[in-house]
């Protein structure tokens, strides 16, 4: 996409030159691997210290190293596709791959199945920082020489909150998302002169967005109506508005094979439970107070960062104000996605995350700056020019976060034995903890005790039969055995009940029912022989995501063949 767009961009005009970069100097080559090794080489320095503590241990960060070990065994017995996450709480299971985005449990599996696991974590965050970089690289060759442009990427790889996501968080999802955001702002600000064909690059943002983080993905939505809102009023042109309307119904279609399921079946879950107390937008504003000492801690973590980040913005700005005249669109876009996103990361806000739809489940206000780092990084290139104050301020940067890091909280570590510890827990089956939102309803995932369960019976009687049990088969999304039993009773699984399970005794379609106090599954079963059967099977709302994505993909090629032919010399 980026070459695509590359190729055309001599043709392109906006506001004046906007899309006319300054003139390269030096062999192609160069102007490719110079900025991606000053990249790298700034993502790895971000990773110095895991050589002398060991990796982060942020707050999701055994959600995901299990998540990518879990895709990882299942991908072995033939799964290409998960969606019920076996191991959760214990080995009751949770269905976690539908309800949350394929996109960074794919790659951080498959890094997993090449690499030595200890590494693994390492090499998914270097990867992801280059990602970041490299797309800030090609936003700001569009103005910028080859040299700011290579700090601008350099600065947004390794900005204050994506070493937060690194050292504090591990919110390894909404890292990856990063590398959209630059891409987001070229099309937006590209969407009136190649309407149709920006169009479907959108919409293969929009569409990567639901599949990558669903907080990510509703921070791009709100971002991009912003901005097309912004350009509209600006070049009082509706083709804007129209183009970014197609995008999103594109882009929902192209996700579709996730959106559709995850929306479907959240009933089926304790979906309430991502917004509970300590999750909600209204215990983390910008510098609030809970009563829990540790949020606070990381609260206040956060909102210094974010304070600095904000006031740096503001600064740049005002500094590159003199750069606005001929660049308007680009300029007044960045300052009002700046103020959008820092104002709602105030508590003064606090109507608007009720009103506004889904933006309660994004849970952290301060998560806006994710997309605060796209003004944060491009203001800073056009309006710090010297590279004496550019220096000073990446020095501050750092002084910001050591003063945080001693301060307020310091990170955790996990060392290599820890690493282990937890690819033991997969191969073993001992299973991990599981996540309250994802948790089946009318389970308790608190019932579920580490120690007992870990070699806890897969079947075991409910009431006063007895019965002979044999389990033959018991895999990932099917499960086979047999009980004689002397009378008619229940049976009780090692299983999280939840409505894609069907179950069959003696080929027969049956009703389960839920334990009290567990939610686990109840199998009813008649004296006598029985041959039990459950199959995850496939819902329709999974197959329809499937067909509508499929179809989705082929018009997008199509379109993208049909409209890919160059435009004529003029």
């Amino acid at each position: 996409m980026g070459a695509k767009l590359a190729a055309t961009r001599q043709s392109d005009h906006v506001d004046g030159a906007l899309f006319s970069p300054r003139p390269a100097t030096g062999s192609r080559g160069k102007l490719i691997w110079s900025p991606l090794l000053a990249i790298a080489v700034a993502a790895f320095a971000v990773e110095v210290p895991f050589f002398f503590l060991g990796t982060p241990s942020g707050h999701d960060v055994e959600f995901h190293l299990y998540s990518w070990l879990e895709v990882l065994a299942q991908w072995k017995q033939g799964i290409v596709y998960p969606r019920w996450a076996e191991l959760a709480h214990f080995g009751y299971g949770e269905p976690r791959f539908i309800f949350y985005p394929p996109g960074s449990w794919t790659l951080g599996a498959i890094l997993s199945a090449v690499f030595p696991w200890k590494l693994v974590p390492s090499i998914y965050i270097w990867l992801v920082l280059m990602g970041a970089g490299a797309s800030m690289f090609f936003l700001a060759r569009q103005w910028l020489d080859r040299r700011d442009a290579t700090y601008a990427a350099v600065l947004y790889a390794v900005n204050p909150y994506h070493l937060v996501i690194v050292y504090w968080r591990s919110a390894f999802a909404e890292l990856l998302a990063s590398a959209l955001l630059p891409v987001l702002l070229l099309l937006v600000l590209r969407a009136e002169e190649k309407g149709r064909r920006i169009t479907l690059f959108l919409a293969l943002v929009l569409g990567a967005a639901w599949l990558i983080n669903a907080p990510a993905a509703v921070m791009i939505h709100y971002s991009l109506a912003l901005l097309l809102l912004w350009i509209t009023w600006q070049r009082r042109s509706v083709r804007v508005v129209l183009v970014g309307a197609g995008a999103v119904l594109l882009g929902a279609m192209l996700a579709a094979v996730y959106l559709l399921p995850a929306i479907y079946e959240q009933p089926w879950v304790n979906i309430a439970q991502s917004v509970s107390a300590g999750s909600r937008p209204l215990d983390n504003f910008l510098f609030v107070h809970t009563t829990d000492a540790e949020h606070d801690a990381f609260n206040r973590l956060i909102s210094w960062v974010a304070l600095a980040e904000i006031l740096l913005t503001a600064a740049a700005a005002w500094m590159a104000r003199s750069w606005r005249s001929g660049h308007r669109a680009l300029w007044y876009s960045l300052v009002a996605w700046a103020g959008v996103c820092a104002l709602l990361m105030f508590s003064l806000c606090n109507p608007l995350w009720d009103v506004l739809p889904k933006m309660r489940y994004m849970q952290f206000p301060w998560r806006w700056l994710l997309c605060l780092g796209i003004p944060f990084t491009l203001l800073t290139a056009l309006g710090v020019r010297r590279w004496t104050s550019r220096v000073a301020l990446c020095l501050a940067m750092l002084c910001l976060l050591a003063f945080v890091w001693h301060h307020f909280q310091p990170p955790w570590w996990d060392t290599s034995a820890d690493l282990r510890e937890m690819q033991d827990n997969v191969a073993s089956g001992a299973g991990y903890e599981g996540t309250d939102e994802y948790t089946p309803a009318g389970a308790d995932a608190s019932s579920v005790d580490r120690d007992k369960d870990k070699d806890a019976l897969r079947v075991t009687v409910e009431g006063p039969a007895h019965a002979a049990i044999r389990v033959s088969q018991w895999k990932v999304e099917q499960k086979i055995f047999t009980a004689e039993m002397s009378e008619a009773d229940k049976l009780a699984l090692h299983l999280f009940n939840y409505p894609a399970w069907r179950v069959e005794v003696n080929g027969r379609q049956v009703q389960t029912g839920l334990r009290e106090g567990t939610g686990q599954m109840l199998v009813p079963v008649e004296a006598g022989a029985n041959r039990v059967q459950i199959t995850f099977i496939r819902t329709w709302d999974r197959t329809a995501g499937a067909w509508i994505s499929g179809l989705a993909v082929l018009l997008t090629i199509m379109l993208l063949l049909r409209w890919d032919s160059p435009s004529p010399t003029k």
